[in-house]
C-alpha cells in the first residue's frame, strides 16, 4: 500500500516539470489528494463498507473538484494534471502510468447495470476536456487530444482528436512511405511538426515554391542547351501571378496588409 502511495508521488515529478519537493506535492496537488482518498475508499468497498467509502470519495470531491467512484479500478502511477472536473466513472478501469488533464469525463453511456465506462491501457494521455464515454477499450500508448469525445475503440498507439473523435494517424502504407520520402526530399515534415515551425501549412507552401524554382531554374537551362545544339528556341509565357491574393492566416497581418492598402480577399 505504501509502496503504491509513494510511486503515486513519485510519477508527479517526472510528469510535471513545475513539482519542487515533496512536501509540496503532498500539500498542493489536488490531483495526487484524490487518488490517495481514491485508494483509501476502494479499500473500503473492497471490504463491504460501501456507504462509507462513498462518503469518503463525496468528501474528496468537495475538496479537489475531482471526482472518483471507489468502485472503478486504477493502476500505479496515475497522473491528474490539474484535476478540475475529472470524472470517472463506476465500471472505468485505468491501466499504470496514464495522464489525465482536467475536465477529462470517463463516463458511461447506458443506465443499464453492468460494464458501462471506458477500459484505459497503460501510459494512455488523455487532454484537458476529453470525454470517452461507454465500455469501450482505449489500447496502451494511445493519445486522446483535449475536447475529444471518443465513443469508439482507439487502437494500440494510435491519436484521436475532434467530436467525434477520430484517428488522425493512420498505418503508414506503401503510399504514405513514398509520400513521406518525397516530403522530406522537398523539405516538409509531413508528421514531424518541430517547435519552431509556427504554420506547417506555411511551411509546406514555402517548401513547395522552392522546389518549384529550382525546377524552373534546371528547366531554362535544358532549354539553352538544346539551343546551343542547334535545336528551336523554347520560349513560353507562363500565366501571371499579379491576380491570385493570398487570405493571410495571421489576423495582424491581415490588418496590416489592410492599412498597406494592399487588397486580399
Amino acid at each position: 500500500m505504501f509502496k503504491r502511495i509513494k510511486s503515486d508521488i513519485q510519477c508527479v515529478f517526472e510528469r510535471d516539470p513545475a513539482a519542487r519537493n515533496t512536501f509540496e506535492v503532498l500539500t498542493t496537488y489536488p490531483g495526487l489528494h484524490a487518488i490517495l482518498w481514491y485508494r483509501a475508499a476502494h479499500f473500503l468497498w473492497n471490504k463491504r463498507l460501501k456507504w462509507l467509502a462513498r462518503f469518503i470519495s463525496t468528501a474528496a470531491r468537495w475538496f479537489t473538484g475531482i471526482e472518483i467512484h471507489p468502485a472503478c479500478k486504477i493502476g500505479e502511477r496515475l497522473f491528474i494534471d490539474h484535476g478540475m472536473g475529472v470524472v470517472i466513472g463506476e465500471t472505468a478501469e485505468i491501466g499504470d502510468d496514464c495522464t489525465l488533464y482536467h475536465g477529462v469525463t470517463l463516463g458511461g453511456t447506458t443506465w443499464q447495470k453492468g460494464k458501462r465506462h471506458p477500459t484505459l491501457g497503460d501510459r494512455v494521455v488523455v487532454g484537458a476536456g476529453a470525454k470517452v464515454l461507454g465500455p469501450i477499450t482505449v489500447g496502451n500508448d494511445a493519445r486522446i487530444g483535449s475536447n475529444a469525445v471518443v465513443v469508439k475503440e482507439v487502437p494500440e498507439g494510435r491519436t484521436v482528436v475532434g467530436i467525434p473523435g477520430r484517428i488522425v494517424e493512420p498505418n503508414k502504407s506503401e503510399t504514405l512511405k513514398r509520400r513521406e520520402k518525397m516530403a522530406e526530399k522537398i523539405g516538409f515534415d509531413a508528421y514531424g511538426v518541430k517547435q519552431d515551425v509556427t504554420d506547417p501549412v506555411e511551411k509546406a507552401i514555402y517548401s513547395l515554391l522552392d522546389h518549384i524554382q529550382v525546377q524552373d531554374e534546371k528547366l531554362e537551362k535544358m532549354a539553352q542547351a538544346l539551343h546551343r545544339l542547334g535545336g528551336e528556341t523554347i520560349d513560353m509565357h507562363l500565366p501571371k501571378l499579379d491576380d491570385v491574393v493570398l487570405e493571410p492566416s495571421d489576423p495582424e497581418q491581415a490588418a496590416h496588409l489592410k492599412q498597406s492598402g494592399q487588397k486580399h480577399d
